[in-house]
């Protein structure tokens, strides 16, 4: 399954990439070899598709450019390989957003999955207690909100598929990977099994609690609309998503946020 994204930007399988139409702008793709993410895998010295992913920033379509620079928003596009990484699907690394200047947050992101079948991870902290930790299970045209502050990243939920992304985040989104690898990855690792679905580990290097395994939530406090693309309802209405730059905006979402 695919999901048009409306954004001008077309995620390429050979060679990973992305292709854009005429109107769209963004930069030639950075692809992450396998040997920049061994130190967030289970198995450090395991094989695997490389490059694994395929990620460019600053994205979109000229005509709504300069009111998103000015607004301080952003939005990404990520295409993952098919296939494992040892025992693990294909994911990034996982990281936390370092604090934005302009707002004194660490911003909050948005993923709307394009293609394929992800887990979108998260945890309340880069720390050794993690706090509550969620893998959320999305389908193309889903969104998926990550909170200000939470480390996270994504991945296949179908190795054998190619899986796509788009994103929605602060300018100065600025990625952060330093706790993450000191813990030789996020709190909990996601297992092929040999009927081919995913199960979730424990990372040993964490205190780990629970796990919650499950669909996207209710994101309707933060203006989020099922059915229609990110692209298209942020660029619609650029003031309904002024929180991704500016998250105390929605302080009083944040406080009993449920993915």
């Amino acid at each position: 399954m695919t999901f048009l994204s409306d954004m001008g930007v077309l995620p390429l399988h050979k060679p990973l990439g992305f292709l854009y139409e005429p109107g769209a702008f963004g930069p030639q793709p950075e692809l992450r070899p396998l040997d920049a993410i061994r130190r967030s895998l289970r198995d450090p010295k395991c094989t695997g598709p490389d490059p694994v992913y395929a990620i460019v920033m600053d994205v979109g379509r000229e005509e709504v450019r300069a009111e998103l620079e000015r607004r301080m928003l952003l939005f990404g596009a990520v295409i993952y390989s098919a296939g494992q990484l040892g025992e693990e699907p294909v994911r990034s690394q996982g990281h936390v957003h370092r604090i934005s200047k302009h707002s004194g947050w660490a911003p909050p992101e948005v993923y709307e999955i394009w293609e394929g079948t992800a887990y979108v991870y998260m945890q309340e902290h880069a720390a050794k207690d993690p706090g509550r930790c969620y893998a959320i299970l999305a389908q193309p045209g889903d969104a998926i909100v990550v909170p200000p502050g939470w480390a996270h990243g994504a991945g296949s939920a179908d190795p054998s598929q190619i899986m796509s992304l788009g994103a929605l985040c602060d300018r100065e989104y600025g990625f952060d990977y330093e706790e993450i690898r000191k813990r030789k990855g996020m709190a909990w690792y996601p297992i092929v099994t040999s009927r081919k679905t995913i199960e979730w580990v424990p990372n040993p290097h964490y205190r780990t609690r629970d796990i919650v395994v499950r669909r996207p939530g209710d994101y309707s406090r933060l203006g989020l609309v099922r059915g229609i693309s990110l692209y298209q309802q942020t660029t619609r209405e650029l003031d309904r998503f002024a929180w991704v730059s500016n998250p105390a905006l929605a302080r009083d979402v944040w406080t009993d946020f449920e993915p």
